[in-house]
């Protein structure tokens, strides 16, 4: 009989093509599903609670998968596992769940933390987790611009283009600027988005647009003009993939 179980599983994304499974390209969810195959000799399905894209990371990406293979403890197989993957991708915890259990369907939301540096010589350590801007950046105006896009809203003019949804509407719960050090004594911030769902490059395409009227090209009051405009062309830049972690996934 099969059992169901819930991953947590962190990962720095920098060697792989993203998430999902692709031919001839390194993913995370082409490594677990690997290790487990080498643990219990058969190919076993993990769904992941999204996809995150090549060079994105995860502190807490969750996925699902049922086997009748594994008889011992969930919390076992967390250990397995990581015997059996590379050395940037970890299994943080298994738990068993019942089956009714799926990491995409039942997720209530999740929160992404995307990092930048401003200023400064680009860290030759830290590159790989934060965007490197020449600076300064008004982060006064770009905490104003972001409190227009907490609640609910339309937001298409955010959503990249290669991923179609029944709605665009979100709801956005939290939406932070967190000032922060870097590495060396340089200034650093971190954006910390919490919402029921996102669409396809969404917090990247919201951090370009803040990016945008930090750096006085456009006021604070633009970013409502995008989300009314409902045009992807009118918003700011997509940010690029390193700075981006998933952070939690809620249930």
């Amino acid at each position: 009989m099969p059992r169901y179980f819930k991953l947590t599983v962190a990962y720095d994304g920098t060697a792989y093509a993203g998430w999902q499974i692709q031919v001839g390209k390194p993913t995370v969810q082409g490594m677990l599903e690997r290790a487990i195959a080498r643990l219990v000799k058969v190919r076993v399905p993990i769904t992941g609670s999204g996809r995150t894209d090549s060079g994105v990371h995860a502190l807490g990406q969750v996925a699902s998968l049922s086997t009748d293979a594994w008889a011992a403890p969930a919390e076992r197989l967390a250990m397995a596992m990581n015997t059996k993957l590379p050395d940037d991708i970890r299994v943080l915890a298994a738990e068993e769940m019942p089956g009714d259990f799926h990491a995409i369907r039942d997720a209530t939301g999740k929160r992404y933390r995307y990092q930048i540096q401003i200023g400064g010589i680009r860290d030759p350590f830290d590159y790989r987790y934060r965007w490197h801007l020449p600076g300064p950046l008004d982060v006064a105006a770009m905490r104003e611009a972001a409190a227009t896009l907490r609640g609910t809203h339309d937001f298409a003019a955010f959503q990249a283009s290669g991923s179609v949804r029944k709605t665009t509407t979100r709801t956005v719960r939290d939406l932070v600027i967190l000032d922060e050090q870097g590495r060396g004594g340089s200034e650093a911030l971190a954006v910390e988005i919490e919402a029921n769902g996102f669409l396809y490059n969404m917090v990247r395409n919201i951090v370009g647009s803040l990016v945008v009227v930090g750096s006085g090209k456009e006021s604070p009051e633009w970013i409502e003009r995008v989300l009314g405009s409902l045009d992807r062309t009118q918003a700011g830049p997509t940010a690029p993939p390193q700075g981006l972690f998933l952070m939690h996934v809620h249930y």
